[in-house]
């Protein structure tokens, strides 16, 4: 039988209060609370009963020290804060990642790691106990992951890692990048440049190969290739560039939607008509494709579902699972008034 509940009705009802209105010790409580098996079906009901009657909830620090889990997972952007509270690829990541786990006991925290930041602070971050997982979104070059590689701590990359044996979900950057290129060919644009994403990043580097390809396949080179870093700034910038080099251009591929939405603002300064004289196809389908005029035609890039995926992966490594075999996802041209 149950005990007497205790009175007053405490605000936060602690372990001990369970223990008395369950008959029980505060150690049984907290072996029915963390999941222990070496109690009876009857206890752990007693035990249950008092919990739900007080509405107790677990201290999240006490019971990672007696599970040594932190009940908290990391969506790590290395990043600036200005980029990512700038460019909508980001709050829709990070909204896939609470999607995944929503109703659980689990925090999902944004971790920005700036750039410049050594890999090293990132792993043992990543190490600290603070987090029981991470994904990992947004970082430029392998060493992250090679530092990762040989680690237990459960992690899956946003983007191919380039290291084996490491989970990741990314986009058929590649096979995107050639049906951006595609259409503008199919336009009859023949004067094709390409504003390019970070080429320390490998979603820059496969779209300027799958640009590359496609124009090649054409019997075309490319009318200028000019590296951009995934900003506003970076394609009016880097359309600059490409007036200087190249201005009998009639259409550029430009690796983001962001870098894009500039770069038609510097080709309309300049007196060319979009997409009259120049069509423009970007990359991402983020809502800076519906702040351009005119509208921007561009490449899918679903990151919420990119994240989900990862965090269900996730969710298999910290079950203890085998790393999942890499997940990539199709892309798919919208047409709007750009192109």
């Amino acid at each position: 039988m149950m005990h007497q509940l205790p009175e007053g009705g405490r605000a936060q009802p602690t372990l001990e209060d369970v223990a008395r209105a369950a008959g029980v010790s505060r150690a049984t409580v907290s072996r029915v609370v963390n999941g222990g098996t070496l109690v009876s079906p009857d206890t752990v009901l007693v035990v249950s009963e008092a919990i739900e009657a007080l509405g107790y909830k677990p201290n999240r620090a006490a019971r990672a020290l007696v599970t040594n889990k932190a009940q908290a997972v990391a969506v790590v952007v290395t990043e600036t804060d200005d980029r990512v509270f700038s460019d909508p690829f980001f709050p829709q990541a990070y909204h896939g990642a609470l999607h995944a786990f929503r109703g659980m006991e689990v925090q999902v925290l944004l971790a920005m790691a700036q750039p410049g930041e050594t890999p090293g602070q990132m792993t043992r971050y990543l190490h600290s106990g603070h987090v029981d997982g991470a994904i990992i979104v947004s970082h430029h070059g392998p060493e992250v992951a090679r530092r990762l590689v040989s680690s237990r701590q459960p992690v899956v990359f946003v983007g191919d890692p380039e290291v084996p044996g490491l989970a990741f979900v990314d986009l058929d950057q590649h096979a995107a990048a050639i049906a951006a290129t595609r259409h503008l060919l199919a336009r009859g644009a023949r004067r094709i440049a390409t504003i390019t994403g970070p080429q320390d990043m490998r979603a820059g580097v496969q779209r300027l190969e799958g640009f590359v390809d496609a124009m090649a396949d054409a019997g075309l080179a490319p009318a200028a290739v000019v590296n951009g870093d995934f900003t506003v700034r970076g394609g009016e910038d880097a359309a600059h560039e490409l007036l200087a080099t190249a201005p009998d251009v009639d259409a550029v591929f430009v690796a983001s939607d962001l870098m894009a939405l500039g770069a038609v603002r510097t080709l309309q300064a300049a007196g060319r008509r979009v997409p009259d004289d120049v069509a423009v196809v970007g990359f991402d389908d983020s809502s800076a494709a519906l702040q351009s005029a005119p509208r921007l035609t561009t490449m899918t890039n679903p990151a919420s579902e990119l994240t989900r995926r990862a965090a269900e992966m996730l969710k298999q490594l910290l079950d203890g699972a085998p790393s999942p075999e890499p997940v990539i996802l199709p892309s798919r041209l919208v047409v709007r008034d750009s192109a």
